[in-house]
């Protein structure tokens, strides 16, 4: 039996039609002799919107629940996650050729890293892309590094979660996503780093689309009040996670 990668994606309606085109890039993955992908969509809600767009794939398995924003349904969908390796894709982005390959090879070549990140570009309504001018150098990310350069930088870490894929039991141990309306992959972001070393690959992973619907693009998203509660969970999360001692489990 081959070993899996699961992709996980939360959707709701505004995002669905979106999905062919992820499938598409998903579909096109080169993965190494002996393994496969699984695609876990669980959709936010219990509309009829959705099911439409779900690929006919027996790798592809679609479910529904309550509504609760994207931190709720990722962690539901974790329940029908079979995968040594959980990595996210929002149902509006595309992979990039050969990314999941590349992820497993900076796992197998580093025993030790438990999460892996990699260069983001934005794919913009007119097809152009945008890249980001403060990626890291490709290699070993250190515990507490992407805090630091967080705080630093209002609130934006130097690696993207959209792009992030974790070892399944590191995933569970940590709780899945933070219950926040928004900035949920943030925290889960930062609760990793705080707790063992990842990974950046400087080649391409991901195309991260701006289109109006996005979530991130509402006023809500940007609402002070709420944006300062948000990033002090995140913070205090990842402060306390990193001060345990891991060898007593003691504070």
């Amino acid at each position: 039996m081959d070993r899996l990668i699961t992709i996980i994606t939360a959707v709701h309606e505004p995002s669905a039609h979106f999905l062919p085109e992820a499938y598409s890039s998903l579909r096109d993955q080169d993965l190494p002799e002996g393994w496969d992908w699984q695609w876990v969509i669980q959709e936010d809600g219990e509309t009829q919107a959705v099911a439409p767009f779900v690929p006919d794939d027996p790798r592809v398995s679609f479910g529904q629940g309550r509504a609760g924003r994207a931190a709720m349904a990722r962690t539901l969908g974790l329940s029908r996650a079979r995968g040594e390796f959980v990595k996210v894709l929002d149902a509006d982005d595309r992979l990039a050729a050969g990314c999941l390959a590349r992820d497993l090879a900076a796992f197998t070549a580093h025993p030790d890293v438990h999460w892996a990140t990699s260069r983001v570009l934005d794919l913009l309504p007119d097809g152009s892309t945008v890249g980001f001018d403060q990626d890291p150098p490709e290699g070993v990310i250190e515990r507490g590094a992407v805090l630091d350069h967080w705080k630093a930088n209002d609130y934006r870490a130097q690696v993207h979660p959209a792009t992030l894929i974790v070892r399944r039991d590191t995933l569970f141990a940590l709780g899945g996503w933070m219950a926040l309306p928004a900035s949920e992959d943030t925290g889960l972001l930062l609760a990793l780093n705080a707790v063992s070393r990842g990974w950046f690959s400087a080649e391409t992973g991901l195309f991260y689309r701006k289109w109006p619907g996005q979530s991130t693009g509402q006023t809500a998203h940007v609402h002070p009040g709420e944006r300062e509660a948000r990033m002090a969970v995140v913070e205090e999360r990842a402060r306390a996670l990193a001060a345990l001692n891991w060898d007593t489990g003691q504070v």
